[in-house]
C-alpha cells in the first residue's frame, strides 16, 4: 500500500500514484509500460494476474524496474505530514526524510518496554509511563536485594531469597576457582613441558661437549706422544754426534 494522498501538502501529480491502490508511491516499481507500482501491491497483483492492471498489457516480475530516476526524485521532494499528525505532531517533511522522522518522532506509539505490560504509550511520555507501571521492576524494600517484578512479588521471602542469592554466589566462586586451577595447571604444565625440553637440548648440548672435550684430549695425548718421540729422536742424534 502506498502513503495516503491526504497526507500531502500541495498538488500531487498523477504519474506519482500506483495504478493499483491510488495512493503516493512507496517503495516503487515500473513496469515496461511504464506504469508505477508500489511494490507489495504489484506483486500482490501479479500473483493472481499476469498482466499490467491499468493497460492489461503481459508483464512478469522479472520485467519490473525501478522507477525513473527524475521520477523517483519529483517523489522524494513531495511534502506529507507525520503519520502521527493526529496525536499532535505539526512536522512536515519531504517523502525522502519521513521515515527516519517518524521513526524518532516524540509522538509514534510504542510498547512500554516492561515484561507484562501491554500499554502503547507516546514516546514523550515513556519515563513518565515507566516510573509509575505496576510491571515495572524494582528492589525489595527490605534490603535483601530481590527484583520485584510484580504485586505478587511483595509477599517473597528474604530469607529464602538471601539463601537463594547466597547459593548462586557460592556456585560461581566455585565455578571461578575451578577456571583459576584448571588455568594455573595448564600454564605449570606447559611450563614443565617446556622445562623438558629445554633440559633435553641442554643434555644433547653436553653430550655434544663431552665428545669434543674427548676428542680434544685425545689430540693432545697424540700430540705429546709425537713430542716426546721428537725429543727421544733429538737427544739420540745429540749422543750420535758427541760420540762422531
Amino acid at each position: 500500500m502506498g502513503y495516503d494522498i491526504e497526507r500531502f501538502v500541495g498538488y500531487v501529480n498523477e504519474g506519482l500514484l500506483c495504478s493499483i491502490c491510488r495512493d503516493v508511491l512507496e517503495d516503487p516499481l515500473q513496469a515496461p509500460c511504464e506504469h508505477a507500482f508500489c511494490t507489495a501491491c504489484i506483486h500482490g497483483w501479479l500473483v493472481h494476474h499476469s498482466n499490467c492492471p491499468e493497460d492489461r498489457q503481459v508483464i512478469d516480475v522479472s520485467l519490473l524496474r525501478p522507477l525513473y530516476r527524475y521520477m523517483k526524485n519529483d517523489l522524494n521532494r513531495l511534502q506529507l505530514h507525520c503519520r502521527n499528525r493526529e496525536y499532535g505532531c505539526e512536522m512536515v517533511c519531504s517523502l525522502e526524510s519521513i521515515d527516519r522522522h517518524e521513526r524518532e518522532c516524540e509522538y509514534s506509539q510504542i510498547p512500554c518496554s516492561n515484561a507484562g505490560c501491554t500499554v502503547q504509550i507516546e514516546r514523550r511520555n515513556l519515563n513518565g509511563h515507566l516510573a509509575v507501571c505496576e510491571y515495572r521492576s524494582r528492589e525489595c524494600p527490605n534490603g535483601c536485594g530481590y527484583t520485584i517484578l510484580s504485586a505478587e512479588d511483595t509477599q517473597h521471602n528474604c530469607v529464602a531469597e538471601l539463601r537463594t542469592e547466597l547459593e548462586l554466589l557460592r556456585s560461581e566462586m566455585i565455578c571461578r576457582l575451578e577456571e583459576a586451577k584448571h588455568e594455573m595447571e595448564s600454564r605449570l604444565d606447559s611450563q614443565r613441558r617446556h622445562m623438558v625440553q629445554k633440559e633435553s637440548i641442554l643434555q644433547n648440548e653436553i653430550e655434544e661437549l663431552k665428545s669434543q672435550m674427548s676428542r680434544i684430549m685425545s689430540d693432545v695425548r697424540s700430540l705429546m706422544a709425537a713430542e716426546r718421540q721428537h725429543r727421544q729422536e733429538l737427544e739420540q742424534a745429540e749422543l750420535e754426534k758427541r760420540e762422531l
